[in-house]
């Protein structure tokens, strides 16, 4: 009793502090808004934001405040029929004031929750939302509660212009672990088993515990990893503190304010693993690094890079022309590989870093990325059969390190919808950690990429291996332009999947117009005429085309295709409802553009020996579409500690501890996870 009363002593200094502190009349230190995503269905749910704005100097509090404060508290007025879901908060931060820790925000923050509009609202009519805000808002000396009245107004009808900044709301929430986490409390420390891969690095850790009254929130925090375990162990909560049925926290990642949401049952939790030490995450970037590496040197073999194959091919027969030559394409063709993967690594940090949820290969989730590449496509078919010839940037002229540089970049880009053994844990890592050794991740992945051509570049023996230059040449240049136009094909196929119809009807006949131009440049070449420039102006004004024309016919994605598998969308709210059915659950994420992902379905899920032993065991079968962008899937993928597509999840029955499955399957692999032999 003794200790509540010197909290609440303190607490209510704080506050009684804040009536002498100078203020505006009428304006808070923490400006609050209310902002709807945008307009919503009949019954359906559209997501609210309570932005709060906090004056220089002054912070906002978290759901669970810690030893001071008051989180924002609102007391909705409705129309009958409509609700509003709980609050969710952003992950906080940590403050330590005259001994007392609070979690707060000391920087902008907006607080989510889902209206529910009723079922018999009018299409076109208004819906009013008013709601009253209270909240404690605090320096580092003095507090001031605060209040505001919210109202917003509410177009009911179909969806339509969303709210951009939402996304980076959301971006800012925890993402569900996903796992269930355990707790055991002996005698005056609580134990918490959370389960967190092992590449995910954990950088300057906190966990934030929203269960009230079980730990002490001021005291030190001792982090230790067992495997895939993060193990914290916490003193007891100093205020009569209570023995839980759960354990609700937020587990901040780093400090960046990346973190992941959990539930911790009462388990047995294992003892300390090995301390969380400064010096661990450089060992563990180390091996992340070498991940890296030879993530990108298998690349070389994966079906999504083959198409760039061939032009590679050609540069490495040349290189037996000369010592010096090779080296310096070797060199070229590297630091083009190394820099497209740097370009790309940094572009989706910054993306991230605005709140962006985007993953590895985020580029072919947009529509006119595709139909660049198709483009880019048919160029290379066109100039591999000899339609007509471009030696610049040189893909497939005579050597040059230009074109060596050229088709390094190329190579980069066109390896990006794939990952594979080794490369999954890196790219995850990289998304989580800070910047420096995230963009040495991306290097090292474009250096296992490039590692073959560096190394054929500098070694003769490997180059005495290879054919000598010859009119071979020429019917092999004419043979490799078939897998690139089988390329341009695929990409034809994911530009319908992802931009719809006319998108696609547009694009085929610029690429049309293009194939036809390049056609009759070929033919002044041929004749040694000197290309015209209206020739090159008809080139430009197709660019022009594809930039004024393509955006305007981009309409929704397809249907799903059809599956052998009675197959779920995923949701968190459908995970959760499949693992609480106690039956055994694969969950797995894929993507159109993603090659290796459809020679897994063809090669293991879609099957009838996998529907007949998933059918006879009762498994639930969710898929997440990656196709284009969605937000609740990148945040789901990333708490798992990966970057990108494919990832397959398998729940036990009875809501066991989820196995990451291969992102290689084999044909009986799930039908033997089903029976119970894995």
């Amino acid at each position: 009793m003794r200790a509540i009363a010197l909290k609440m002593l303190a607490f209510l200094a704080l506050a009684l502090l804040g009536a002498t502190a100078p203020a505006r009349a009428g304006t808070p230190h923490i400006a609050p808004e209310l902002i709807a995503e945008s307009s919503a269905a009949p019954g359906g749910t559209v997501t609210l934001a309570v932005l709060m704005r906090p004056s220089a100097g002054w912070h906002g509090y978290w759901s669970n405040p810690g030893d001071a404060g008051q989180p924002l508290i609102a007391e909705w007025s409705l129309p009958k029929g409509a609700r509003v879901g709980a609050l969710r908060f952003p992950v906080p931060g940590t403050l330590l004031v005259s001994g007392l820790m609070n979690h707060v925000y000391e920087h902008d923050y907006a607080v989510l929750a889902e209206l529910k509009v009723p079922a018999d609202a009018a299409p076109g009519s208004a819906l009013r939302v008013t709601g009253k805000a209270r909240w404690l808002a605090c320096t580092d000396k003095i507090c001031v509660p605060e209040d505001a009245d919210l109202a917003l107004t509410v177009t009911v009808g179909q969806p339509g212009a969303r709210d951009a900044r939402f996304d980076g709301w959301r971006a800012a929430l925890p993402a569900p672990l996903g796992s269930p986490a355990r707790f055991a409390i002996s005698g005056n420390s609580v134990r918490i088993a959370v389960p967190l891969p092992a590449a995910v690095q954990l950088d300057d850790p906190h966990l934030f515990v929203a269960t009230d009254k079980v730990v002490d929130y001021g005291a030190p925090q001792a982090f230790s990893r067992d495997g895939d375990t993060v193990i914290v162990e916490l003193p007891r909560g100093k205020f009569e503190p209570v023995v839980p049925d759960k354990l609700e926290a937020v587990l901040r990642l780093n400090g960046t304010g990346d973190g992941v949401s959990l539930e911790a049952a009462p388990a047995a939790v294992p003892s300390a693993g090995t301390p969380l030490q400064p010096a661990e995450p450089k060992a563990g970037l180390a091996l992340l690094l070498l991940s890296a590496l030879l993530g990108g040197l298998i690349l070389n073999i994966m079906p999504c890079v083959f198409p760039i194959l061939s032009l590679k091919a050609l540069s490495l027969a040349r290189a037996g022309e000369s010592e010096a030559q090779a080296r310096a394409e070797g060199l070229a063709y590297t630091a083009g590989v190394v820099l497209a993967c740097l370009a790309l690594g940094g572009l989706l940090l910054a993306l991230r870093a605005g709140g962006e949820q985007v993953g590895w290969a985020f580029q072919l989730q947009q529509p006119l990325v595709v139909a660049a590449l198709l483009l880019l496509a048919v160029t290379i078919t066109a100039n591999l059969a000899g339609l007509f010839e471009f030696s610049v940037p040189g893909f497939a002229g005579n050597g040059s390190p230009q074109g060596a540089f050229a088709t390094g970049l190329l190579a980069a880009f066109a390896a990006t919808p794939c990952t594979g053994p080794f490369m999954a844990a890196a790219m995850g890592a990289a998304l989580l950690l800070p910047v420096v050794p995230a963009l040495a991740l991306f290097g090292a992945l474009g250096l296992g990429l490039a590692l073959p051509f560096l190394l054929l570049a500098y070694v003769p023996a490997l180059r005495r291996m290879l054919p000598r230059p010859g009119a071979w040449m020429n019917w092999f240049r004419k043979a490799m332009a078939v897998p690139m136009a089988l390329t341009a094909l695929a990409l034809v196929w994911l530009a319908w999947r992802i931009g719809g119809q006319w998108f696609v009807a547009a694009l085929l006949f610029i690429a049309f117009g293009a194939l036809i131009q390049l056609t009759r440049i070929g033919l002044a070449q041929r004749r040694g005429h000197e290309v015209g420039k209206w020739q090159w102006a008809s080139v430009i004004a197709l660019a022009l085309l594809f930039d004024l024309l393509l955006p305007a016919t981009i309409s929704p994605p397809s249907q799903a295709e059809s599956s052998i598998l009675p197959t779920q969308a995923f949701s968190e709210e459908a995970l959760a409802k499949a693992r609480a059915s106690g039956k055994p659950v694969l969950l797995y994420f894929t993507a159109d553009w993603c090659l290796t992902c459809k020679v897994n379905e063809a090669a293991a899920i879609e099957r009838e020996d996998t529907r007949a032993a998933f059918e006879k065991a009762g498994v639930v079968v969710l898929r997440g579409d990656w196709t284009r962008r969605d937000a609740a899937i990148s945040r789901f993928i990333t708490a798992q500690g990966v970057a990108g597509v494919p990832l397959y999840l398998w729940y036990p029955v009875g809501g066991g501890v989820p196995q990451q499955l291969p992102q290689v399957l084999t044909p009986s692999l799930l039908a033997g996870l089903a029976s119970g032999k894995p």
